[in-house]
């Protein structure tokens, strides 16, 4: 019992010379608390007494263990990983006949536990240092109903102003495109941008040493700057990225309802423009944007071609005459069934090239969100004009060899609907080799089988269905050899690593990343 009141009541009659036994009667307490009262307060005068706001220390009672405290100290001295059951057993060995389980306590409460490494906050000089990062919402929309978006932020580390945008990906080519916008945004490039470990920027770990995704490299080089990936489980080392995303939580996405994810965007721009740049930063006591026209001369200059950000892949033009991007399709014009063709595809749109780089057909991009639709062109369907129908037949089979235009002259003498399996003909070359098809062809063609259905017999029964790297283009099949291929890695000579034991006299700085070695000067 440990009430203020009731002991104070007990020291007032006790200084009064009333006996215990009256004290306890009047009081309504036991004799012994009384007792314990007077003697702690005996005490206290004494010795003086702890502040009261301060814990009360634990009261130690002896143990069995208290001879042995400086042997499992010298223990987790010298094996700071030893375990519990190591020492018990060593205690054992000495003549110890208690349990694990005071062992157990023990050991916790001698056993150093490792320190958090302080978070040192640095300032970094004008021009010198970007940090970038993605945050993903789940927003409700009035129009387009619940849906999850990412939010790209890229801001300058000196001036505080940023870039911000609402994008469907995190993908690379999405990636590239917002940094592109960012830095025309704020009318340069920082010397030095931060990631996180994402695998747009970092390829892999070699121990605690990152390998770059070569074409995100090749993306920051064309721009000029340093890529620096932080370290993992660090999340510290960006907070001037990570604490502005609270601030768009609490300013901007609270309160507010949007129709779609374009007002959201517009939103947000008008936001930007009219809070976020004009605001008095809590850090720097002054606005982004007064701070940001003083970093611009510092920042490195935008080259005067921009990056193309543009997502470049191989498709196949199926039996339909159209190309698969993203589970939707688009048309291409007929005559190219069954050829691997590239597709350029940027924000908005979907480029089909023919194979001299020419432009064949062009779509609107259809949204992320939408799949399982096609985005089909008149002009890519089969002429009605049987006569120039049939010509262009006669074009691409002589592509196959002269062996493909005798089995389409067969074919088309033999069938009133010659034409339709013509075409289907063509598209087996989404599935099968060329090689394939015109031996299967010039088979058929031999022993007077002209139709669709005989072919497609020949190839089951003589042919191999391409393999998914048989089906890009050359060049992706180049690119896919060199990444896969095992290529050894040869070992380095010893005077590669004389550098680390100049590294190690250096005390660490893993917190803050290197600044060049001299600034950008300010732009004339």
């Amino acid at each position: 019992m440990n009430d203020p009141v009731i002991e104070n009541e007990v020291i007032r009659r006790w200084q009064e010379r009333m006996p215990m036994r009256r004290i306890a009667g009047e009081l309504r307490i036991s004799r012994y608390l009384v007792g314990r009262i007077i003697m702690d307060h005996q005490q206290h005068r004494a010795e003086g007494m702890a502040h009261p706001d301060l814990p009360t220390p634990p009261k130690s009672r002896g143990s069995i263990l208290d001879v042995h405290i400086p042997f499992v100290q010298e223990l987790l001295q010298r094996w700071p990983a030893i375990t519990t059951l190591r020492i018990h057993e060593e205690l054992c060995g000495r003549g110890f006949t208690g349990k694990y389980t005071i062992v157990k306590e023990l050991v916790r409460r001698l056993r150093l536990k490792p320190c958090r490494q302080p978070v040192l906050r640095f300032e970094t000089p004008k021009g010198q240092q970007a940090q970038m990062d993605y945050a993903t919402y789940e927003i409700d929309f009035t129009e387009e109903g619940r849906r999850r978006v990412n939010l790209f932020s890229y801001i300058l580390g000196y001036s505080r102003r940023q870039y911000l945008h609402f994008v469907e990906s995190q993908d690379f080519e999405t990636t590239i495109r917002e940094h592109v916008r960012a830095f025309q945004h704020l009318g340069g490039v920082a010397a030095t941008c931060i990631y996180d470990n994402m695998k747009v920027v970092v390829a892999r770990y070699e121990g605690d040493e990152p390998i770059y995704n070569t074409r995100f490299l090749a993306f920051a080089t064309h721009y000029g700057y340093k890529v620096w990936a932080c370290r993992r489980r660090r999340p510290q080392t960006k907070g001037k990225c990570e604490r502005p995303f609270r601030y768009v939580e609490e300013n901007f996405l609270n309160g507010r309802s949007f129709r779609n994810f374009e007002h959201l965007n517009e939103c947000l721009a008008k936001w930007l423009a009219e809070v976020a740049d004009v605001r008095v930063h809590r850090e720097t006591k002054r606005r982004p944007i007064d701070l940001h026209a003083e970093e611009l001369p510092y920042l490195i200059l935008l080259p005067d071609k921009p990056y193309d950000t543009a997502e470049v892949v191989y498709r196949t033009v199926n039996v339909e005459g159209m190309v698969p991007y993203r589970q939707n399709f688009y048309s291409v014009p007929w005559r190219y069934l069954g050829q691997v063709l590239p597709l350029r595809i940027t924000e908005e749109e979907l480029i089909v090239y023919g194979k001299d780089l020419e432009v064949i057909a062009k779509h609107r991009l259809l949204p992320r969100n939408v799949t399982g639709k096609h985005s089909e062109s008149p002009e890519h369907r089969p002429q009605e004009d049987a006569k120039q129908r049939e010509t262009q037949l006669r074009q691409r089979f002589a592509e196959l060899g002269p062996a493909a235009s005798r089995f389409l002259k067969g074919l088309l003498k033999s069938h009133r609907m010659g034409k339709d399996q013509a075409q289907r003909v063509l598209a087996l070359l989404e599935t099968y080799r060329k090689a394939d098809l015109t031996s299967a062809l010039e088979r058929a063609a031999r022993f007077g089988a002209f139709s669709l259905r005989s072919v497609e017999r020949i190839l089951a029964a003589q042919a191999q269905p391409k393999t998914p790297l048989e089906s890009l283009g050359d060049q992706q099949q180049q690119h896919l050899r060199e990444i896969i291929e095992d290529r050894p890695v040869p070992p380095r000579p010893t005077a590669d690593y004389d550098q680390l034991y100049l590294y190690a006299q250096e005390p660490p700085d893993d917190e803050q990343p290197p600044n060049s070695p001299e600034p950008p000067q300010p732009k004339p």
